[in-house]
């Protein structure tokens, strides 16, 4: 089955010069919420304690916690780094960014001067940006192959094509891949009369290189109301505008080390992707005080519609050992479609300790194949069923705990998400540490906190149905550090 997936992907991106596949709706569908200092230090499991401005992109019940109006901004730094194994062969990199990772503020209006009056008593407005994921990072995956080369997936797809196709990039069939491949002689046929191909590596014996660079965001733009029902009850419900803003640039190469077959030397293939979407989806919520020390929370968010645009291209460079090299570029790819994420829903508990302190933990289920694409011009049949094939539903888990000491707060949490992938096809699980001090006065407040994440994933450089190669085996971890400044009135 995993080979199976891999095949369909290589088809659509070389058939039709579409970039969209399962994993591009598997990034857009996960999310990481990164916001004020105070919710990552407790681990972002705030479903049922509110009146934390990034607690709105999860439960936007906890805006009727608020008696008081709110603004602050969390500045932060993200490392996102790799380290990978393929073929016995090592290689790690990383990439650093400065982010605002939150900006909220909220207005609280008092609607009685009773204390204890009943019915509604407070109502809130909130607005402001919180970052739901980050795709800062960098891969280097190498190893030696003595059985295939990425140029052995060009054959098997360029054979029984008339080469004038190939040539000419006959209705644009094959831009990216075999178009390129055969005008840097890194594929070609017996004679002019043939449609069997062959390339300058049909045995293997290479040094294979992936570097990969990624950056950008998702963010998303929050609007909120609420209302605080007799101390009891919490209300809140969010419009929200997310986007996204995604790069990647890679280059994979192969150098030879067998030095046993024709003249080839190394090639090389660079790959550009960039992609920008804006989205919309709603949010209701509660918290439900059923004691001085016990709150209850739920929430439902629906799928997320995004419209999406790609753009992407492709170069390739061959070197021979008798000086001779050559160079081509695909054409520009650009492609608008949709893509729709799935729902969400999430339930919490928090016992609270007085002033003492308070333990909470928050659970949510989320069922990644039911991410789709859509688009006027194309049926995204092989891409959607690929999706439904490869995942299934997410069962993610965040625990918190903050202790008081006069005005510092002392916070610790931890983050499970659970690999989305169905039948043991990859292992994606992730697990999160977090900590935190913070400093609150009468009217301001400042938290620090610390955030340690790691998962591992398998990436597969490429493949086929008939062509299988071993997959490299990635550890990925990140460090953030977020620093939180804000002011109550």
């Amino acid at each position: 089955m995993k080979k199976a997936l891999i095949s369909i992907v290589i088809v659509s991106l070389s058939i039709f010069g579409i970039a969209q596949n399962a994993g591009d709706a598997l990034r857009y569908s996960k999310l990481f919420t990164g916001g004020t200092a105070r919710y990552m230090g407790m681990g972002g499991a705030f479903g049922a304690l509110g009146a934390d401005y990034t607690a709105l992109s999860s439960n936007p019940g906890g805006i009727g916690v608020y008696k008081s109006s709110d603004f602050g901004f969390t500045p932060s730094v993200h490392i996102g780094s790799s380290n990978s194994l393929y073929n016995g062969m090592t290689g790690s990199d990383n990439k650093g960014n400065f982010a605002l990772a939150n900006a909220g503020y909220v207005y609280t209006k008092r609607l009685t001067s009773r204390e204890n009056a009943p019915g509604f008593r407070y109502f809130q407005f909130g607005t402001g940006i919180n970052r739901i994921n980050d795709y800062n990072r960098r891969y280097l995956m190498q190893g030696e192959n003595l059985e295939n080369s990425l140029l052995d997936t060009y054959v098997e797809y360029a054979d029984g094509v008339f080469y004038r196709d190939i040539e000419e990039n006959y209705g644009g069939q094959y831009g990216f891949d075999l178009y390129p491949a055969w005008w840097t002689y890194l594929l070609d046929t017996e004679d002019t009369n043939s449609f069997s191909y062959f390339s300058p590596v049909p045995y293997g014996g290479t040094l294979q290189r992936k570097s990969v660079e990624q950056w950008g965001s998702m963010n998303e733009w929050n609007f909120s109301i609420g209302g605080n029902f007799e101390e009891i009850l919490y209300l809140g419900m969010s419009f929200n505008i997310p986007w996204i803003r995604y790069f990647e640039h890679s280059t994979y190469s192969e150098i030879d080390i067998a030095d046993t077959i024709y003249d080839f030397n190394e090639f090389r293939v660079y790959d550009r992707l960039e992609t920008r979407g804006t989205g919309f989806n709603l949010k209701f919520g509660f918290i439900l005080r059923t004691a001085d020390f016990i709150r209850i929370g739920g929430a439902v968010h629906t799928p997320t519609w995004f419209n999406m645009r790609d753009s992407w291209d492709t170069y390739m460079e061959s070197y021979f050992d008798n000086g001779d090299n050559y160079t081509k570029g695909s054409p520009y790819g650009e492609y608008k479609y949709k893509l729709t994420t799935p729902m969400r829903l999430q339930g919490s508990i928090a016992f609270i300790f007085k002033q003492y302190g308070l333990i909470s933990g928050e659970y949510e289920f989320v069922d990644y194949s039911k991410a789709k694409f859509r688009a006027s011009d194309y049926g995204f049949y092989n891409e959607n069923d690929n999706i439904v094939n490869s995942y299934g539903s997410g069962h993610n888990i965040k625990v918190g705990t903050e202790w008081r000491y006069g005005q510092l707060s002392f916070r610790a949490g931890y983050i499970y998400q659970k690999s989305p992938y169905l039948d043991n096809i990859n292992d994606a699980s992730l697990n999160g540490y977090t900590g935190g001090i913070g400093y609150k006065d009468k009217f301001y407040y400042i938290d620090l906190a610390y955030v340690y994440t790691k998962s591992n994933e398998d990436y597969y450089l490429y493949g086929t149905e008939n062509i299988q190669v071993s997959p490299v085996k990635n550890e990925l971890i990140d460090h953030r550090i977020l620093l939180t400044f804000g002011t109550r009135f």
